[in-house]
């Protein structure tokens, strides 16, 4: 995403990259065989999860990404387990055992490590680091919406229609904000857009839905603390962004809180 925003408009960039992904979705739909439709009944219920697990995530994310690191803007949108699992334990009444909370103590001290050498850069950067805190609080909550839905269509379905809705939307706001800078995509911002056409709108965040729907709040969101790991080692490896020895303390700190809810617990 770094890549595909460093020379495009941002908003512009994730449209493109909608509305490409969308005939993927679609082909995965009739390849599985599942239903297009949603009775109406449910409607109200699609927009409330599309709002907090998409559009608000996509739209604000992606234009945070544009004034951040990568590697940084990973770590900011990937503390959404901590608020998933405060926000749980707040609204949802979600118990957490005592190695789950474990779970979400080193969660929690990765990102505030990966953090260490970039607080006076993002303190210089307020607009793009409450962007990607937002982002992150809108999905945590949406996270936990999607365990508690009650459509009974595939979560491929609901992905699909998910997306189309934020597609059609962040496309107003596309034109709205960043019409006049519209242009031909550059070779590595085409490259940026078909990564993320095909693997992340086609395949992959319909992939992560059915995750948040059917496994634990908890177990779901920390086990994708592995993603601002590999944000933060990309951005070293292709953008020349400098590692510290608390990314390497970090990365053991994110498996562990991984480990905390993959692993079986121990019977009595």
């Amino acid at each position: 995403m770094k890549i595909g925003v460093t020379d495009h408009p941002p908003l512009t960039f994730r449209v493109i990259s909608m509305w490409l992904g969308l005939p993927v979705l679609a082909l995965g739909l009739m390849a599985m065989k599942a239903p297009f439709r949603i009775a109406r009944a449910h409607w109200r219920e699609l927009a409330w999860l599309t709002l907090f697990n998409m559009l608000i995530w996509h739209a604000l994310m992606i234009v945070a990404v544009k004034s951040l690191t990568s590697g940084r803007a990973a770590i900011l949108g990937y503390s959404m387990p901590i608020f998933s699992a405060l926000l749980g334990a707040l609204l949802f009444g979600n118990r957490l055992t005592r190695r789950g909370w474990g779970g979400v103590a080193a969660a929690a001290l990765g990102v505030f490590l990966l953090l260490w050498h970039e607080i006076s850069n993002l303190a210089g950067k307020p607009v793009g680091v409450l962007l990607a805190l937002v982002s992150a609080m809108a999905w945590a909550f949406g996270t936990q919406l999607m365990r508690r839905t009650t459509m009974t269509v595939p979560t491929v379905t609901i992905a699909f229609w998910m997306t189309l809705m934020t597609t059609l939307v962040m496309t107003l706001l596309a034109l709205w904000f960043e019409g006049p800078q519209w242009k031909a995509p550059s070779a590595a911002t085409w490259g940026a857009i078909a990564y993320n056409a095909v693997l992340i709108f086609g395949l992959v965040q319909a992939l992560w839905l059915s995750l948040a729907r059917h496994l634990t709040p908890v177990a779901s969101t920390l086990s994708v603390m592995l993603i601002p790991v590999i944000g933060v080692f990309s951005g070293a490896l292709w953008l020349g962004e400098v590692l510290h020895w608390q990314d390497y303390a970090a990365v053991g700190l994110m498996m562990l809180a991984i480990a905390s809810v993959l692993l079986p617990a121990r019977a009595r």
